[in-house]
């Protein structure tokens, strides 16, 4: 046989044998399912600002792959994605295998948002920019901009997560939630939009999402 066609062979295993370890390695919370049904909480979508309201009896607290979870309050928001990072190592990935930056208000708009370079790492979201200046007041960039970690409440929604793509409008309707394991270890949301750093992000149950 040709060594080109060795190879040849060889590079298509390779890449058979890496699709099938990114299915198998997919987000725990998927396989396992969680323990109810994710009812989308109520209220309008606004790109001006997202929406926050009481956690309700009609979403109780829950197991998901292995972690007790209590939404904290409903959440719907209507943002542009300024950047989005894929998670498939550290120990969060078992809930949430996405981060999705956000802006909304004037940071959905390009003008805006675009003399920034943006970047996410470790699940942080970072915005810098040149000799310049901000584009917005700093205090309105972290009001109006966060970090967001997806937790997709079934595979339709992981499915719509994985077609997002910076630049893009997203809609989504779920649960700020905060996750214990059974080791003591705990992820919370942040409740607030005006907070920055450690604690700052939302850990987001998701319900429903689409983009365009």
């Amino acid at each position: 046989m040709p060594r080109w066609l060795w190879i040849l062979l060889a590079a298509s295993l390779a890449a058979l044998l890496w699709a099938a370890s990114r299915d198998e390695a997919g987000p725990q919370a998927l396989r396992d399912g969680a323990t109810v049904r994710c009812v989308p909480p109520p209220g309008e979508f606004d790109i001006r600002q997202p929406l926050q309201t009481r956690s309700t009896r009609e979403m109780p607290p829950f197991r998901l792959a292995g972690h007790d979870v209590t939404p904290l309050a409903g959440f719907a928001i209507e943002a542009r994605v300024l950047a989005r990072e894929d998670y498939r190592f550290d120990r969060n990935a078992a809930l949430s295998p996405t981060d999705l930056a956000l802006g909304w208000g004037r940071m959905a708009r390009e003008e805006y948002y675009g003399p920034l370079d943006i970047s996410q790492s470790g699940r942080w979201y970072f915005y810098r920019w040149g000799r310049e200046g901000p584009p917005l007041p700093l205090d309105e960039i972290i009001a109006s901009s966060a970090n967001m970690h997806m937790i997709p409440a079934d595979a339709d929604v992981a499915a719509a997560l994985a077609r997002v793509r910076p630049g893009q409008t997203v809609r989504l309707r779920g649960w700020l939630v905060e996750a214990r394991a059974d080791d003591g270890w705990t992820w919370r949301s942040s409740l607030s939009r005006n907070d920055s750093g450690d604690g700052g992000c939302e850990l987001v149950y998701v319900c429903a999402l689409a983009s365009y």
